[in-house]
């Protein structure tokens, strides 16, 4: 039952991320994002309970979890790469989930049907994919606000649908992509991401890829990679995506101003 204390909070979080889907990636000067800082954003937290989840739990409105740790069993016991996994959540179009703990196994983790906020969610050993973006309307924002993810041998955040992604004052480690813009998705879209407040923590490969001849765009504010002085990660890629499942070709990497949007000084090595 969403309470009127979560409903407020929840619109007042909404209209935060509402003001930074209007801004864009040209104003992302706003109070709303911190300076860069040398330590991460918040400590991992220590579960409270844990709970295994053999079917997917379906979420409307607001899903506090109180940090317990929620892992895959049964059906849902799996933390492969394989996909057409099913995952522990799905967030129905407006859902927040917040203030939880993925375990593994972790399936394929969350979806988001449509707009979605996921606040304070940490996912302690990435299966598949942490969370999958799947709404089809170009007015769709997806919000990742705090929380992590450790373990990822291939995406944190895969974007197959239409919309903006924004992630804030997230932390990574151990991983191969943060987010990708899906490269041969059969409906494609153009895709917008915003990455800001965010700690990277090697080893890893890559904090975004998007698809240039889509019209995506990323841009990255605030970035701190932790621990890669020979500057392995790529911050941003390009690639030429398609519909029709072949494997994406890279076109480039680095900021050009149209579709990698950020500079040297958006992002330090620590």
């Amino acid at each position: 039952m969403t309470t009127r204390r979560d409903r407020k909070g929840r619109r007042g979080f909404a209209i935060r991320f509402a003001i930074l889907a209007a801004t864009g990636a040209a104003t992302l000067t706003t109070s709303f994002f911190a300076p860069a800082s040398a330590a991460p954003t918040a400590p991992w937290p220590t579960a409270r309970d844990s709970k295994p989840v053999s079917a997917t739990i379906e979420v409307s409105g607001v899903y506090d979890g109180k940090l317990t740790r929620f892992y895959g069993s049964g059906e849902l016991g799996s933390d492969g790469q394989h996909e057409g996994q099913k995952p522990i959540f799905i967030l129905k179009d407006g859902a927040t989930l917040k203030n939880l703990i993925i375990g593994a196994p972790a399936a394929d983790g969350v979806h988001c049907l449509g707009s979605c906020t996921i606040q304070n969610v940490w996912w302690e050993n990435v299966g598949e994919d942490a969370a999958t973006f799947k709404g089809t309307a170009p007015s769709a924002v997806y919000a990742v606000h705090g929380g992590g993810a450790k373990g990822a041998s291939d995406k944190v955040f895969q974007f197959n649908g239409a919309g903006k992604l924004v992630v804030n004052k997230f932390q990574v480690s151990d991983f191969g992509k943060l987010v990708r813009s899906c490269g041969n998705c059969k409906t494609q879209y153009a895709r917008t991401i915003i990455i800001n407040d965010v700690d990277i923590t090697a080893p890893g490969k890559m904090i975004v890829g998007v698809n240039a001849n889509y019209g995506d765009t990323a841009a990255l504010r605030n970035i701190r990679i932790h621990g890669d002085s020979g500057k392995k990660i790529k911050p941003c890629t390009r690639f030429e995506g398609n519909n029709t499942s072949k494997e994406p070709k890279e076109i480039g990497t680095g900021p050009d101003g149209t579709t990698c949007r950020y500079s040297e000084a958006d992002i330090s090595y620590i």
